[in-house]
């Protein structure tokens, strides 16, 4: 890849979608996308209050970064300012109740567990 500057405030929240997968009120900005893949490698998720997303795997782990709110990320509560790594293998759901924007780092895509 070169190199590659994102200005957030010039794009616009993007409603997530995924086949198969209620994602009602997550809205996403995509920072770098991997041509190869074929898919975004890092990108901005915003939760509205209540949203959640369904227990996944990462095949290659995950990192994310809360700008804004609270989450539950399986056990963990994570707040504003909070970094939390999940190794590959890792799985986990999560859910907010008030809301929040998050920064996240995913080098492989999710799998979705039933």
């Amino acid at each position: 890849m070169e190199k590659q500057i994102t200005r957030t405030s010039e794009i616009n929240w993007k409603p997530l979608v995924e086949e198969g997968i209620n994602t009602n009120g997550i809205s996403a900005k995509i920072l770098c996308f991997d041509p190869i893949a074929k898919r975004p490698t890092a990108f901005l998720l915003k939760f509205e209050a209540g949203a959640s997303y369904p227990n996944h795997v990462h095949p290659a782990g995950e990192e994310i970064f809360v700008l804004e709110g609270e989450i539950r990320s399986g056990k963990d509560e994570l707040k504003k300012g909070d970094y939390l790594y999940m190794p590959p293998g890792s799985t986990h759901s999560v859910f907010t109740k008030t809301g929040c924007t998050l920064l996240f780092k995913v080098p492989e895509e999710v799998i979705i567990l039933k």
